[in-house]
């Protein structure tokens, strides 16, 4: 956690660097609301997962401890046995990257720049002889804060930017059990799961965001390729109110990709363009 409370704060001391930025060049020129111009950008990234972060996901899907609870015949509680999930050892593991996709919206006032990065992934699944598939997938969204750091119009740029959102992290089993997590003991110590359905389960995240972005602008499209660092700190997973999983688990990925965005005329421009 206290990893997770020095980005915050690093966050918002960039995010205090920014607005104050903005804002002492604002009152400079007495804030030209009609020149702030609006922008969309897709792209795409390879993200590599912190180990701890891939073993976590392949650990809660397909650790040996899952199974169920096979009653006695004659119905005593206390001759009841664990049977283990036996189809666990046919399903391959997850790697430790994927595909990540973004929808960036937001906006430009001069140098500074401000949007929300939407992202999302394709269901990363592996097949098994279980009932389901096992599969997985994380979305969120980060407020970031960016700079052009060598002007507002200039055909090359660097744009470093940082900010903070969530994410959510999307499991779905490949069997429904009684217990998650066997330790070998008596079945009536165990922790068990009632109702376990087929369906995702989910934990959600805060996150940080830094990246760095050299852009090509071809006005009023550019390109872009960009990398950086997502910092994730994921709990336990809630799975029909038993908590499963571990605590303050590292989630961090590090990326690099490419964008295209789109920067909208702003009124000013509108209006000189309709003078002509």
């Amino acid at each position: 956690m206290r990893i997770s409370k020095t980005v915050f704060r690093l966050t918002a001391i960039l995010i205090g660097f920014f607005v104050a930025t903005a804002s002492a060049d604002a009152e400079s020129s007495f804030y030209e609301k009609e020149h702030i111009r609006g922008f969309i950008s897709i792209g795409g990234d390879y993200r590599n997962m912190n180990s701890e972060h891939i073993n976590y996901i392949n650990r809660l899907l397909f650790s040996s401890g899952k199974g169920v609870i096979q009653e006695s015949a004659s119905g005593d509680s206390s001759d009841a046995k664990f049977v283990g999930d036996g189809s666990l050892s046919s399903y391959d593991h997850f790697d430790d990257y994927y595909l990540g996709l973004h929808v960036n919206i937001g906006a430009q006032y001069k140098q500074f720049l401000t949007w929300f990065d939407i992202n999302f992934m394709p269901t990363q699944v592996s097949e098994g002889s279980g009932a389901t598939d096992a599969a997985w997938f994380a979305y969120g969204a980060d407020w970031m804060f960016g700079w052009k750091l060598f002007g507002e119009n200039t055909f090359i740029n660097l744009i470093p930017a940082a900010g903070i959102g969530f994410n959510l992290l999307n499991l779905h089993f490949v069997n429904s059990y009684d217990i998650l997590n066997y330790d070998g003991g008596a079945i009536e110590d165990q922790i068990k799961v009632t109702d376990m359905r087929n369906r995702y389960y989910s934990t959600f995240a805060m996150t940080f965001n830094a990246e760095l972005e050299l852009r090509l602008s071809f006005d009023p499209i550019s390109i872009g390729v960009y990398g950086g660092y997502r910092v994730i700190r994921y709990g336990e997973i809630d799975i029909e109110d038993v908590e499963y999983g571990s605590a303050d688990v590292n989630g961090d990925t590090f990326f690099l990709g490419a964008r295209l965005t789109w920067t909208f005329l702003s009124p000013w421009q509108k209006k000189q363009r309709d003078r002509l």
